[in-house]
């Protein structure tokens, strides 16, 4: 563990300060595009203003003979578009493939200083984003950059999991964390071939009562995981993220799992189809109801201290930190959705 006086030093002697707070951003969905195919990349200008986030996709899914030409397609996307507020982010291959260190040689130098996030894949422990910061620093050294690349860790392994909180605190550069639910699934051993979401199988069953029959009721398979990534993202200041849901046909459920996740803290979540896209924007934005009733008590309780009663619930200084929770992302909301800024009338 490097000193205090040390952690926010640069890695390498003309590199750029790494960030001593996040970037505030809007980050409600990640939206994965396959550079490699060119009619995807011809969307791109569209799609910026409708996503938060447009995330090239070097990794899985990606075929083999695809990877280097989805290199090249996200050096051509990045330099052929104005982002302005929507992030740039890409997923690189996992450390140990053949195409992980070209990606980073060939694409820092590049586009760099258009580049917000690197998304590292199966990450297991702080090793992992030790290498990737040193390395990030020399590129950017070299090349020049005046802001830091900031890494982003996907928790898909078993030994990442377990390693969640040693991650967080591996490097300034850390941006946040999204939970890998596919491959974590195999590495754990587990007995599901879904991409997120719930299971028919994990369920508990209702008390038995004589003469009727008992209800199963199904349960959340990733609540355990993503309960300890948004701590140990929170414990360090950085953004967790829900990852991908897989069934495109079943929205109803894809909500669901998002909603899951906002609840438990988690700030957004990958998009891997269009029609995630609005499903994300609609879980991770807050309700207005909400919003209206949070400005009632930060209105009533202006210092954050003592107690009132608001609609016949009282409300105190723990309820007044969840009431900014909700108000500080609406005015983030807000800022970037001309719609929600009239509904939330911030």
């Amino acid at each position: 563990m490097k000193t205090p006086r040390s952690f926010y030093q640069p890695l390498a002697i003309g590199a750029p300060a790494p960030f001593r707070e996040l970037p505030v951003s809007l980050e409600r969905m990640i939206h994965f595009v396959p550079p490699h195919v060119e009619k995807m990349r011809a969307k791109v200008p569209d799609l910026i203003s409708k996503v938060d986030v447009v995330l090239g996709n070097l990794e899985d899914a990606i075929p083999a003979n695809a990877k280097e030409d989805a290199r090249k397609g996200f050096i051509q996307m990045a330099a052929e578009n104005d982002f302005g507020q929507t992030g740039l982010w890409t997923r690189v291959n996992c450390l140990n493939s053949p195409w992980f260190l070209d990606d980073i040689l060939e694409i820092v130098p590049a586009v760099g200083h258009k580049l917000d996030v690197i998304m590292l894949p199966k990450v297991e422990g702080p090793w992992d984003i030790h290498y990737l910061d040193q390395l990030l620093a020399q590129l950017e050294a070299k090349a020049g950059l005046s802001r830091p690349i900031m890494i982003h860790a996907i928790l898909e392994t078993a030994e990442g999991v377990k390693n969640v909180e040693d991650i967080a605190a591996a490097s300034p550069r850390m941006h946040g964390m999204s939970l890998g639910p596919a491959d974590l699934a195999a590495s754990r051993g587990m007995k599901t071939t879904r991409v997120g979401g719930g299971h028919p199988d994990y369920a508990v069953l209702s008390d038995a009562v004589e003469g009727s029959g008992r209800t199963a009721f199904q349960q959340d398979l990733w609540h355990y995981t993503v309960a300890k990534m948004v701590d140990a993202c929170l414990s360090y200041g950085l953004k967790p993220f829900y990852g991908p849901f897989g069934d495109f046909s079943d929205p109803e459920a894809c909500e669901s799992q998002f909603r899951n996740a906002f609840l438990m803290g988690c700030l957004g979540a990958w998009s891997l189809h269009p029609n995630q896209i609005d499903l994300a924007k609609k879980v991770f934005s807050p309700d207005p109801d909400e919003v209206a009733f949070a400005k009632k008590i930060l209105d009533a309780m202006p210092d954050g201290t003592g107690a009132v009663m608001i609609d016949g619930k009282m409300q105190d200084d723990a309820t007044w930190k969840q009431a900014k929770v909700i108000v500080d992302l609406a005015r983030l909301v807000a800022t970037k959705d001309p719609d929600l800024a009239k509904v939330y009338a911030l």
